[in-house]
């Protein structure tokens, strides 16, 4: 059982060509949790990912802030209460396109790094 807020974990900067964006593994490997993997990714104003794909899926939920999200070739806004699901595979990208940082929770199967 684990109950803190996510501000607790320390966050890890995500390393180029990624800009002003950080993750903090909230729930993952080290507190027996064995489904999946739970992170909060922080976008600064500006903050990116690259473009990028991988073989896991994610699950995700905009916490606050707005940005844009590409998944394939086409961008969705997204903003506070946004669900996204990007399939194993697809290229995808996100971007703070707003003044206050993007928050999102994200969940990835247990055979995904949890973060980098």
């Amino acid at each position: 059982m684990k109950v803190i807020n996510y501000c607790d974990v320390a966050p890890t900067v995500f390393p180029a060509p990624a800009r002003g964006t950080t993750g903090r593994v909230v729930l993952g490997k080290a507190d027996g949790a064995t489904n999946f993997c739970m992170r909060v990714i922080e976008f600064a104003p500006g903050g990116e990912t690259s473009r990028h794909s991988h073989p896991w899926e994610h699950e995700q939920f905009v916490h606050e802030g707005t940005g844009q999200v590409l998944i394939e070739d086409r961008w969705f806004d997204v903003g506070p209460g946004s669900v996204l699901f990007i399939p194993s595979g697809v290229t995808h990208q996100i971007k703070n396109s707003g003044a206050v940082p993007l928050v999102i929770v994200c969940l990835v199967p247990p055979f995904a790094p949890e973060l980098l």
